[in-house]
């Protein structure tokens, strides 16, 4: 009987791929009895505890009893003949600002340690088990999300697999999502984008991570960090994975059902802002990635966009993030400012300064930038940039708070582009295997997340091929 270890990975010229274990051969394989969804979390549950592992800093709770339960639940409904969907028994992973009913929501921080545990579960919580996915724990993160790093001082910071040895970050705020699913102590993995928290992760650990029009998941029973930016989205080893993910999250059946012939498609490619301080690896994969795409007769158009400049002084005064973070903790950093993380209070409290006038001033302002992207890009499938522009760098070169922020910022830079724009956004692998991990961003206007997903699948079959 199968338990499936660690993920395999097949090189791209390109890019990299994964061949197994995705949501859909996982599938089959308990339907065809090749696997038990008790195998596939025992497993799961070992590659956690793995002496050499990295699951001590990827999970802040792992629930083995109540996976184990549900595991063997699934496989008595199916071993019954009874009607299942084709994922039940899968193992996934929640990142830990999610309600789970019985557990308490701490949102990698120990300010929330002391709370009740949740009642009930999230709402994209229920959705998940009424697919019958198995939950096998909740996943480390940036304190309250607040982060693209992904390093948490309180339960520790899981180093991506790439060049281990040198401990490099895992990306946030969804930063044990990423490697849950990487190392396979989980198959798939839910986390939450405000501004990149599930794609920068799946661009560090080599996955598929999608940013979903953010009222396509409610965000029901979860710790928010800016309900005006805050979509729930995937991380997956496939496109397809995220497709799954999606719709289960969603409930939206056939959300991405098919895709498209990419020959004569037009991509954009802003020349301004997501290039700037980009490393030279980031340029040469970003750049060969789109000699691949031109070659399969898509049309790529480097395009400057200014409006992309008037980000800095809409977020001038801390933005959204600041303003509705500091709205939600107020309190607690009264009561307990001194426990956060202050690179995480730091930030929240610049909200404090905002006034009502400055919130409204920037509600217009994200109006004005979205109605002139919306315009820019008018005609084309999808913008496409580099996820981050930098690879990972070690979590030991970001002790220095100034260093942090200019890393913060770099990386938190392209992908909260989308969430301003309300839109939706996928991250593909496309370096080789074993080289430094480097993902490409699709991006299109908000209620597209169809046509971008088709769009993404056909990119992902391109880069595939040897």
């Amino acid at each position: 009987m199968r338990a499936f270890g660690n993920p395999l990975l097949r090189p791209g010229l390109t890019g990299a791929i994964l061949t197994s274990p995705t949501f859909a051969s996982l599938a089959r394989d308990l339907h065809d009895g090749n696997t038990t969804s008790e195998a596939l979390t025992e497993a799961c549950l070992a590659a956690i505890c793995a002496p050499n592992g990295e699951g001590q800093q990827t999970f802040v709770h792992v629930d083995a009893d109540g996976a184990r339960a549900q595991a063997r639940a699934m496989d008595t409904l199916r071993a019954a003949g009874a009607s299942v969907s084709p994922y039940a028994g899968i193992p996934i992973s929640v990142k830990d600002l999610f309600d789970v009913a019985g557990q308490v929501t701490s949102a990698g921080s120990v300010v929330l340690a002391g709370e009740k545990p949740a009642g009930r579960d999230a709402e994209a919580v229920s959705r998940l088990r009424r697919a019958g996915l198995v939950i096998v724990g909740r996943t480390n993160m940036s304190e309250f999300a607040f982060s693209g790093v992904g390093i948490n001082p309180h339960h520790g910071t899981p180093a991506i697999s790439w060049d281990r040895a040198s401990r490099r970050i895992p990306g946030g705020s969804s930063s044990g999502a990423g490697i849950s699913v990487s190392d396979g102590m989980a198959h798939g993995a839910i986390g939450t984008d405000t501004g990149g928290s599930c794609r920068i992760p799946a661009a560090f650990t080599g996955l598929v991570g999608y940013k979903p029009t953010a009222r396509l998941v409610p965000t029901a029973g979860t710790v928010p960090l800016s309900p005006s930016l805050d979509s729930v989205g995937p991380i997956g080893r496939s496109v397809d994975c995220c497709v799954t993910l999606t719709s289960i999250l969603s409930g939206m059946n056939n959300l991405a059902d098919g895709k498209v012939d990419l020959a004569g498609l037009r991509l954009v490619v802003p020349t301004n802002f997501v290039t700037d301080g980009m490393d030279a690896t980031v340029s040469l994969v970003f750049d060969a990635s789109l000699e691949r795409l031109s070659r399969a007769g898509v049309i790529v158009r480097r395009l400057e966009m200014p409006v992309l400049n008037s980000i800095h002084s809409i977020n001038a005064l801390g933005g959204f993030a600041a303003a509705e973070s500091y709205h939600w903790h107020r309190k607690l950093l009264e009561r307990d400012g001194g426990r956060y993380d202050p690179r995480v209070r730091v930030r929240m409290e610049r909200g404090r300064s905002q006034t009502a006038a400055d919130y409204l001033d920037l509600l217009n302002a994200r109006a004005g930038f979205i109605a002139a992207v919306e315009e820019l890009v008018d005609g084309y499938d999808a913008i496409v940039m580099p996820t981050v522009p930098i690879v990972p760098p070690r979590i030991d070169d970001l002790v220095e708070d100034s260093e942090f922020a200019r890393i913060n910022l770099l990386l938190l830079r392209n992908p909260a582009i989308i969430n301003l724009l309300d839109g939706c956004a996928i991250s593909l692998p496309i370096h080789a295997v074993g080289k430094a991990p480097v993902g490409l961003m699709l991006a299109a206007p908000q209620g597209h997340d169809s046509a971008l997903l088709r769009l993404a699948r056909g990119v992902e079959t391109l880069f595939a091929q040897r």
